[in-house]
């Protein structure tokens, strides 16, 4: 296999990774383009890496599970809990999901992540309109108090 191979799958996690980071860029959260682009790319290359070092053996997996592993960290130092509320869980979650696809994309399972990408981006566009309409998140789901004074 020469390094030609691996042209698609690197194109392919930076395509998708833009497509999402796009769109939390669009919204101004702080992980946006760049950090999406860089993480699926990261989670494809060393996905890529890991399958060429593994050869013949078994221990493929053992990068892969390293990948989540440090993605988790990342994502962890999203969350910011603030006045008895947490923020960045949906950055949190992105980050993890841009992560998988990265992967998704250096073990060349191309339907996947692009399929997971449209679903990402319909989940964060579209549920992003519906919580707007119904107010979820707002004010950790309480109700705001009306002063009757």
């Amino acid at each position: 296999m020469d390094w030609t191979s691996d042209i698609a799958p690197v194109l392919l996690a930076v395509g998708c990774g833009a497509v999402i980071g796009l769109e939390r860029q669009l919204k101004h959260k702080p992980a946006g383009l760049r950090t999406n682009i860089l993480i699926c790319l990261g989670a494809a290359v060393f996905t890529l890496i890991s399958e060429r070092m593994a050869g013949e053996q078994d221990s493929i997996t053992r990068i892969a599970a390293q990948i989540v592993t440090g993605v988790g960290f990342l994502g962890a130092g999203a969350v910011i809990q603030d006045r008895g509320g947490v923020h960045g869980l949906t950055t949190a979650a992105t980050i993890w999901l841009v992560a998988s696809i990265g992967m998704g994309c250096g073990a060349r399972l191309y339907p996947l992540a692009i399929i997971t990408t449209v679903i990402a981006i319909v989940v964060l566009i579209g549920l992003g309109q519906v919580d707007k309409y119904i107010g979820v998140g707002r004010n950790n789901g309480q109700k705001k108090e009306i002063n009757s004074q």
